[in-house]
């Protein structure tokens, strides 16, 4: 088993992570920026290391100086959280290179799948449906009118490694192809290091459905259900549940066969998610891996009993899965709220200090929240604005619905803007009441705020 983690993130996530290494006596490693040097969670780690100023590029995102810091504190293993450096080949190599442990799956699997096509590739040749659009890269505005000439609008334009919500262009008529080209290949470049770009049909009012995975290094994975993700903003989820109101027993055991399928292609190991996007005829089509830990883990956690960063970590040691797929039970509903550091209407970030906190009352095994924040504590400007998420759970869906809404209620923070009136709005109203979803969702219901 790893004996000291070193914990490449920062918020939340590193609370959680450190939580699952107390449980199974793991030393903790944080680390931190300039901006986050009185975050609450570096008194919970074992040890806590600077790693620069608070830009993330010289700190959270500086390779070198991160490996300078694992070797220094003397820890074995490595893990990213997400976002940041979680699905980052060069990181992972740089880890593996050093004789650490690398909690995730491994750099030449990551390598291979930072590229979309690759997996709609993989898709294709395992017969795993997947969206409708071109296989390889498009190098030029003329091959995405010839694409259109024969297939017509609208279409998505997607970066090939991109991510996080980042790199998608909607074009609707011709005229506007040359801009969305020119505007996606500047962004690879300055977010992912490649221009590389490829098309999609665009599926109009899609739910957003993932299959949670756990594969080890032995050729065994289960699946943990399936969560619904389509409640965004700006291609970032904020409400996510499971399991999905509409998606049946046939559909998850598709959905299963279908992640299987993919994993096994992939060579992968670790904990990861399939997504997936359901048209409003209910076709599924596969869409793109996640290599890392989601956000939304816990609503799966509530549902199954199974701690999945435990579970990373057990693998990431060598150990062999002790779960079939016919013993995984899932029991109840669980629904996610992610409570940002945002306008509740515009969504612009809202940095500042906490003047006043107020947690909902907890009720043990029925509502979760993680977070890293106190009162007097900074959200800076330079990060992602991730506040907490709030995690309810109940026997029936109405019931998890219901006791998420009377936490949110509970939950105040004052010093900064949330958005906590966006969530209720939400949950409250009646088209999420019933499950008429799609990732469209939220536009529109902001104007009721």
């Amino acid at each position: 088993m790893i004996k000291k983690l070193l914990i490449a993130n920062r918020g939340e996530i590193v609370r959680r992570i450190i939580r699952a290494c107390s449980d199974l006596r793991i030393q903790t490693v944080a680390v931190y920026s300039e901006a986050d040097k009185k975050a609450p969670y570096l008194k919970e780690a074992d040890e806590a290391y600077p790693v620069g100023p608070s830009n993330p590029v010289k700190s959270y995102l500086n390779i070198d100086v991160l490996m300078e810091t694992a070797k220094k504190s003397g820890a074995d293993a490595v893990h990213p959280g997400y976002g940041f450096l979680s699905e980052n080949a060069s990181f992972a190599e740089a880890v593996v290179s050093h004789g650490i442990t690398w909690v995730g799956p491994s750099p030449a699997v990551l390598h291979a799948i930072e590229s979309k096509c690759y997996c709609r590739e993989i898709a294709y040749n395992h017969g795993v449906p997947f969206i409708p659009g071109t296989l390889t890269s498009v190098k030029s505005p003329d091959e995405i009118h010839q694409y259109l000439q024969v297939q017509g609008c609208p279409i998505v334009l997607k970066l090939d490694k991109g991510g996080g919500g980042k790199g998608i262009e909607r074009i609707r008529e011709p005229g506007e192809i040359k801009g969305a080209f020119e505007k996606l290949s500047r962004v690879g470049v300055l977010a992912f290091g490649c221009p590389d770009c490829y098309i999609e049909q665009e599926i109009l009012q899609p739910r957003h459905i993932e299959i949670q995975f756990l594969s080890d290094s032995y050729g065994h994975s289960v699946c943990l259900g399936e969560r619904e993700c389509s409640v965004q903003r700006r291609f970032q989820k904020i409400i996510e549940e499971s399991p999905s109101p509409v998606v049946t027993s046939k559909e998850r055991e598709a959905l299963f066969q279908y992640t299987q399928k993919l994993v096994k292609g992939m060579g992968y190991q670790g904990a990861g998610t399939m997504e997936f996007l359901r048209s409003a005829e209910g076709n599924f089509y596969f869409m793109e891996v996640n290599a890392r830990l989601q956000v939304e883990h816990p609503v799966t956690e509530f549902l199954t009993g199974i701690d999945i960063v435990k579970s990373q970590l057990r693998i990431a040691s060598g150990e062999k899965l002790n779960l079939d797929q016919e013993e995984i039970r899932f029991q109840g509903h669980s629904i996610e709220a992610r409570v940002y550091a945002e306008d509740p209407v515009s969504f612009a970030p809202s940095p500042g200090i906490i003047q006043k906190v107020r947690f909902p009352e907890m009720a043990g095994k029925y509502l979760r929240i993680d977070h890293a924040i106190e009162k007097d504590g900074n959200v800076p400007p330079f990060y992602d604005p991730l506040l907490a998420k709030v995690i309810s759970w109940g026997s029936n869906r109405k019931e998890a619905i219901d006791r998420l809404k009377k936490a949110l209620e509970e939950f105040q923070i004052e010093g900064i803007q949330t958005t906590i009136p966006t969530n209720l709005t939400i949950l409250n109203s009646p088209n999420f009441i019933k499950g008429d979803l799609h990732t469209g969702f939220i536009e529109g219901l902001t104007r009721e705020l």
